[in-house]
């Protein structure tokens, strides 16, 4: 990737998006994180429009143009960005169909020096028809070898999420299938890299990888299972680090450590022991004021 143009980015006005969204949209999202492979859980909620809930990880592709930096506009060398990190704050459980605007905005961007990478952190945020915010979210870009342009060399925030070093007090195996990436595309998210082997290859893979919010809402349901008696409308905040890719087919273990409302997590694609999420926070039963938290 060239040395970032930070002006041409910063530029830049990623379109806003308004989705009015049904049944059939909220299905084929959980279909896309995997729901209905593994037989030792039920998601039936999450795929039968008969009390359809929707899985909070689904605010991921409401209220987005997609995967904007496709864009040339942008600047952007986009085979060569890797999803670094991704935050979601709700303020209401995510409805099963709706209508919801989304506006999204790139915010800091760090140099980690010449041939590098650089670290772009976008947000957006999301409200229903009526104007009142429904959610907050922020990711990570990260640009493989495009620092050198003399920027602040680390994004702020706070320090990393460890996980502890006692056993995991909660664990699940779910199961994702080679055709994952293909469904999950259909959300929105049409990033050939997922789906096309050259592109891969010029992304610096061997072959197609699953989306990392495809990986992240797997372990979104894994949580709800573990943590929410498999109600989807109790999680109230998800956050985590992508450490490595999740290859289709591969098999997640989610494993889960729970101190009252607060839950830490990580997910490991178990055949390959590769952590492929890591640092993950998430929070049950204690939706956000949504006055008291700025966007971005």
């Amino acid at each position: 990737m060239p040395v970032l143009d930070i002006e041409r980015l910063l530029r830049y006005k990623v379109p806003a998006a308004h989705d009015f969204y049904d049944a059939r949209d909220t299905i084929l999202y959980a279909l896309g994180t995997g729901a209905g492979l593994a037989p030792q859980v039920d998601d039936l909620n999450f795929v039968f429009e008969r009390d359809l809930k929707a899985l909070p990880s689904m605010a991921f592709v409401l209220g987005t143009p997609g995967f904007w930096a496709m864009d040339p506009a942008a600047g952007l060398d986009w085979p060569r960005i890797l999803h670094g990190e991704q935050s979601l704050v709700l303020y209401r459980p995510l409805q099963a169909q709706g209508e919801i605007s989304g506006s999204t905005r790139i915010g800091e961007i760090a140099d980690k020096g010449p041939g590098k990478p650089a670290l772009v952190r976008i947000y957006r945020t999301l409200t229903d028809e009526s104007g009142a915010k429904v959610a907050d979210m922020s990711e990570v870009w990260v640009l493989r070898e495009a620092g050198g342009f003399g920027g602040e060399r680390a994004l702020s925030g706070p320090p990393p999420v460890i996980v502890p070093e006692t056993p995991a007090t909660h664990s699940l195996d779910l199961p994702t299938s080679l055709q994952q990436a293909l469904i999950y595309r259909l959300s929105g998210d049409r990033n050939p890299l997922h789906v096309e082997a050259e592109t891969a290859r010029i992304g610096g893979f061997d072959r197609p990888i699953l989306h990392g919010l495809s990986s992240l809402g797997l372990a979104a349901r894994a949580l709800v299972h573990l943590h929410c008696d498999g109600d989807p409308m109790r999680l109230s905040s998800l956050a985590a680090r992508f450490t490595a890719p999740v290859l289709p087919g591969d098999t997640i273990r989610t494993q889960s450590w729970q101190h009252q409302n607060r839950i830490v997590f990580r997910s490991i694609a178990i055949e390959r022991d590769v952590v492929v999420i890591d640092g993950g926070t998430a929070s049950v039963d204690s939706f956000a004021d949504p006055h008291a938290i700025p966007s971005g």
